[in-house]
């Protein structure tokens, strides 16, 4: 059963950094993309990049670019997503998805506050 499971999420300070990770579990995971998502009340999920064959695609928003890389760790199978510089804008619940599956992971709570 392809399952993913996010971890990482936490309260952090503006302009401090944390790392979100994505743990992936039945399917092969170093063949299939994988896609960060964030979320926040009453608004539509936002892509923000994903890890695929051709590489890491990030989206071209300055919201995102310069801040936010996405990297993987195959003996691990999981998929990272590093945040820098946060604010107040990257708090959201943050998802991983895998769309050859259709398997979203149950989410993570980002929180940036002083």
């Amino acid at each position: 059963q392809p399952q993913l499971v996010e971890s990482g999420g936490d309260l952090v300070q503006p302009g401090g950094s944390l790392r979100l990770s994505c743990a992936a579990s039945g399917f092969p995971f170093v063949d299939y993309d994988i896609m960060w998502y964030r979320q926040t009340p009453g608004k539509e999920r936002e892509w923000v990049g994903s890890f695929t064959s051709r590489g890491v695609i990030l989206k071209n928003v300055d919201s995102v670019k310069g801040r936010f890389t996405i990297s993987r760790d195959t003996a691990k199978n999981t998929v990272y997503l590093q945040i820098n510089s946060v604010n107040s804008e990257d708090t959201a619940v943050y998802y991983c998805y895998a769309p050859a599956w259709g398997v979203w992971g149950q989410g993570t709570q980002v929180t940036v506050s002083s």
